[in-house]
């Protein structure tokens, strides 16, 4: 009995880790004024998996996490592409996925941002030159920005939007 008394008592391991990433921070405070400025005060994302392996769209939902919680910067997203102002697309374009990509990008209002995910969306990933595969987004669709990785981690995903916002 001692054991689980001490147990609850005693210093956790848990307790040194730190909740607070500044530089996450300092680029969520920045890309708010950004957005501010350049999208009146909100942008709404549209995220589409155009044949991926969900490792990067695991990622991006780690945005909307209490970890990140990216609304808090004025971003969030949204289910339909009638209301999105950025499109973030991850996973190498599958012929499949050709003409829901298109209508994708064609359903959002204009002006509309593209945004590579992944070195699938960027460039094919390991499946460029496949029979199933047309390459990255950018066989398809007008690319604003490409953010490599496998996956990008949220901080890089930040990082590309706020570079799109600020550019």
């Amino acid at each position: 009995m001692l054991p689980v008394f001490k147990n609850i008592i005693s210093r956790k391991k848990t307790e040194d880790i730190s909740l607070h990433d500044p530089e996450f921070e300092a680029i969520g405070r920045d890309l708010k004024a950004a957005v501010d400025a350049r999208m009146r005060r909100s942008l709404a994302i549209r995220e589409l998996d155009s044949g991926s392996d969900n490792a990067t769209e695991i990622e991006i939902n780690l945005l909307s996490s209490p970890h990140y919680d990216v609304e808090r910067f004025g971003i969030s997203f949204v289910a339909s592409p009638r209301h999105a102002d950025l499109l973030l697309v991850t996973g190498a374009v599958t012929r499949n996925m050709e003409v829901a990509v298109r209508k994708t990008y064609e359903a959002m209002p204009a002006p509309k941002y593209v945004i590579a995910v992944g070195d699938d969306a960027c460039d094919g990933g390991i499946y460029r030159g496949t029979y199933a595969v047309l390459g990255g987004v950018e066989a398809v669709l007008p690319v604003d920005l490409k953010i490599p990785g496998n996956p990008p981690g949220p901080i890089d995903i930040l990082r590309g939007i706020h570079a799109l916002m600020t550019g």
